[in-house]
């Protein structure tokens, strides 16, 4: 299993505190749940969060579900168990880890990304599948590479004496490819002495048929829907960002 690399998910994941609380997340997390219970033919209880990162979405995953949270970060499942001790963590990787059970339903809503190629989607999808109840449903949040477009992100946040702004670009280096790189700017001051922390991440981008296929192969019943303007706030200029949402269902 590779350790984080990053620092933002390592020596910096105390600044996701800082930059996007958890109550940030909760109307977004509210319409993930709502669609969850919707679309499962069994009455979901359980919930397996594959890459839950510092906990965010579990905020309020919690109030619906028994939720299960897996991520590669130990500094994000830190934070993550900090907001939410009622939630079970365990250190893992989407693609390889094997819990010896099932849930009602499993939910990848910030993530997927990370899967950068077929092989590690695939890999990812397969676990989701056998981590799930038939009749269950699996919720993924993603890119698609025909919508997606380069564009800059800043985030910022404060606490008592320190400041933080992040700055994200966003650009496909190659066109035909399967990945973007997503390049940060962490702009840190503490009582007004400045920190600047850079780093680069390789994200997936696939095809919509690709991601059909590969959901489908595992054997799911695939729904889609739109996610816009969630990120609008952060957007500088006139960039988009349209995320899709499948909604999975097992047979």
């Amino acid at each position: 299993m590779k350790k984080i690399k990053w620092c933002g998910y390592s020596e910096l994941a105390w600044t996701e505190t800082i930059i996007a609380s958890p109550e940030e997340y909760i109307k977004e997390t509210e319409q993930f749940s709502k669609i969850i219970k919707e679309h499962s033919t069994v009455k979901p209880k359980t919930l397996l969060h594959l890459g839950c990162g510092a906990g965010g979405n579990d905020y309020t995953f919690k109030k619906h579900f028994e939720v299960t949270g897996v991520d590669i970060s130990e500094g994000m499942l830190e934070i993550a168990r900090s907001y939410n001790p009622e939630v079970r963590y365990l250190y893992g990787d989407m693609r390889t880890i094997k819990l010896g059970k099932c849930f009602d339903a499993v939910a990848i809503p910030d993530s997927i990304g990370y899967m950068t190629t077929v092989k590690d989607l695939r890999s990812a999808i397969i676990t989701a599948y056998h981590h799930l109840k038939s009749g269950g449903v699996l919720l993924i949040v993603a890119n698609i590479a025909e919508q997606f477009t380069q564009n800059n992100f800043v985030y910022t946040g404060s606490k008592g004496d320190i400041e933080i702004t992040v700055f994200e670009n966003n650009y496909i280096p190659d066109p035909a490819g399967t990945t973007y790189e997503a390049t940060l700017i962490y702009l840190i001051r503490r009582k007004g002495k400045l920190e600047i922390h850079t780093e680069c991440h390789i994200i997936g981008l696939f095809k919509l048929d690709t991601w059909l296929d590969l959901l489908k192969e595992a054997g799911f019943e695939v729904k889609q829907a739109k996610i816009e303007h969630s990120y609008d706030c952060f957007i500088l200029g006139e960039g988009k960002y349209p995320l899709l949402m499948f909604i999975c269902t097992k047979s």
